[in-house]
């Protein structure tokens, strides 16, 4: 028998209490609107509700953001422990998510956040409202003008089990253990990607013997082949449909079958860089005119130019402002150096498998911090599932 089956043995032998969080709260509040324009580098920290979102897991020991108190009219506040809910948001499924603050300082709480301060362990009601049953009751959210709300009144429905304090903790414990594995995957995984853009850099830094030439001496474009389809004349199908950043969507006919490398025309993602500028396509699919599409007399050359134009800074070669674009001369005048076949060979093969290592879902890092997600998800919904105690 486990530490934890024990303490249930011994504790609630007869089932756990499920409680709502209007029974659990000792008090519960919304906090008081924090404009973009008045966070600051100093002052008392604070969180916004779109960092709940964006910023914050399910608890947190420091604010990223702070404010200055003197001029937030009627200023909320929240302490050790206290669970913050964001009660707008733009979809049902994340509406009312949730974060405990583990952290020792006094913060201010800004608008659309629901405050609730109670007696349990704070980790503990960080882990039961992020299960899978706890997520469902928060998805009863309204939608108004394409904005998701909830309500304080919403929040206090929300019902989750709550065993003595002595089993909370061990269930803290447990999990506790589980996001450790997690972080440590993920700490792993970002210092890989340093590693990996050290040695790319390195790999394609050479001596001046090496010559630099445009895409139309080493691929053949391909672009008076696109043809882009509104998605409502689109016919559904097995073929990706790509566009700028990737694949929008499957349709039941191709115009290209074969490797190609697509290299993003126009789109925020030009500046941005949130997903890479040239991606390796192969098989039958159709390509809409977001994309230039260029074919190579090797692979290995296709890779070596992909992960070329992925590692340098491209901006001086967009143009367009609110809407940046990769035009065809600009995309012309790029200069690549072009070393040896051979050596072009070495490059892509030690990179691939070192990119593999850093990006791949199936035999990856991030394959293994998915799995360790999914096992987490499991076990947590597992250990937070209790026989409820009859009234």
């Amino acid at each position: 028998m486990s530490r934890l089956d024990k303490l249930i043995a011994d504790l609630c032998p007869d089932g756990v209490e499920y409680l709502t969080l209007g029974e659990i709260a000792t008090d519960i509040y919304r906090g008081s609107g924090i404009k973009r324009t008045e966070v600051t580098e100093s002052g008392i920290p604070c969180v916004r509700y779109g960092e709940i979102y964006t910023t914050y897991d399910i608890w947190f020991e420091e604010c990223i953001s702070h404010t200055d108190e003197t001029k937030i009219t009627n200023g909320k506040y929240f302490e050790h422990g206290d669970v913050l809910f964001a009660i707008t948001g733009e979809s049902v499924e994340d509406i009312a998510k949730s974060v405990v603050y583990v952290g020792h300082e006094k913060c201010m709480a800004g608008g659309d956040i629901v405050v609730m301060k109670h007696n349990e362990d704070p980790k503990y009601l960080a882990y039961a409202l992020s299960t899978t049953d706890a997520r469902r009751q928060k998805s009863k959210g309204k939608v108004k003008s394409k904005v998701v709300h909830s309500s304080v009144p919403a929040i206090k429905e929300i019902s989750v089990p709550v065993p003595p304090l002595e089993v909370q903790r061990e269930i803290v414990r447990v999990l506790d253990h589980f996001t450790l594995l997690s972080a440590e995957l993920s700490a792993e995984l970002k210092a890989r990607r340093k590693q990996f853009e050290y040695y790319r850099d390195q790999m394609l830094t050479f001596d001046d013997d090496v010559p630099f030439l445009t895409l139309p001496e080493i691929s053949t474009n391909c672009d008076r082949k696109r043809k882009p389809v509104t998605k409502g004349n689109r016919e559904a199908g097995e073929y990706p449909y790509y566009g700028a950043s990737g694949i929008v969507d499957y349709v039941a006919d191709y115009i290209f079958d074969g490797d190609y490398l697509l290299i993003s025309e126009d789109g925020a993602n030009l500046l941005a860089r949130s997903t890479p500028i040239a991606f390796s396509i192969s098989g039958k699919n159709w390509v809409n005119n977001h994309a230039h599409v260029l074919s190579f007399e090797t692979y290995e050359m296709q890779k070596y130019v992909e992960i070329y134009l992925n590692s340098i800074d491209l901006s001086k070669y967009i143009s367009g402002g609110a809407q940046p674009k990769l035009n065809q001369d600009n995309l012309n005048s790029i200069q690549i150096p072009v070393p040896s076949l051979e050596r072009v060979k070495h490059i892509v093969d030690v990179l691939i498998r070192f990119e593999s290592l850093c990006n791949s879902m199936s035999d990856g890092i991030p394959a293994e911090i998915e799995a360790r997600r999914q096992q987490y998800e499991y076990y947590r919904d597992r250990l937070l599932s209790f026989k409820e105690k009859a009234d």
